[in-house]
């Protein structure tokens, strides 16, 4: 699939970028509805993503969060806000990431596309880097890809665990 040159107008100080694109699937032991009930609540979704090091905001459709990733082209705080846009139960969703740093910024689109299969559910994601501002532009996409893709596996391992952790009982 060819990449897509994106620009965005309200950051100038943005140079155009090769959109960064990746994708996967993933199986779950959970049927769609529930799968899907999950991964459209951003409140569900903060406590899976990593690097988390507060959340001042969090409702079923956006949430706010402060991170602090541990990659050495990225460090101190991102402050990042997720938002579940275009949520169609129990079948698909999109998400817009979007993270700003002490010179740096990144403007993140992901979907999920949710199929039934067997009892559970087959999840095909897509991740697209739609701009990165300030030092991320400099750093090679090669290694912004790597760093993308481990957050997104370590994320969906996040998402498994705790949908297949019991409740604790009170």
């Amino acid at each position: 699939m060819p990449a897509t040159t994106m620009k965005k107008l309200d950051r100038p100080y943005e140079r155009m970028v090769q959109m960064i694109r990746f994708e996967g699937e993933k199986d779950f032991l959970q049927p769609p509805a529930e799968l899907w009930a999950k991964l459209s609540d951003a409140r569900f979704l903060v406590q899976c993503l990593p690097d988390v090091e507060s959340v001042p905001e969090a409702e079923a459709d956006r949430a706010r969060m402060v991170l602090r990733p541990g990659f050495s082209f990225a460090r101190g705080t991102l402050e990042t806000t997720l938002c579940i846009v275009d949520a169609l139960a129990p079948v698909s969703a999109r998400y817009i990431i979007a993270n700003k740093g002490i010179g740096t910024s990144a403007d993140v689109e992901a979907t999920i596309a949710l199929t039934p299969q067997g009892a559970g559910t087959r999840i095909h994601w897509t991740v697209e880097i739609k701009a990165l501002g300030g030092l991320l532009k400099m750093v090679p996409s090669g290694l912004v890809r790597g760093a993308a893709q481990k957050v997104a596996n370590d994320a969906w391992s996040a998402v498994e665990a705790k949908l297949n952790t019991p409740p604790m009982n009170s």
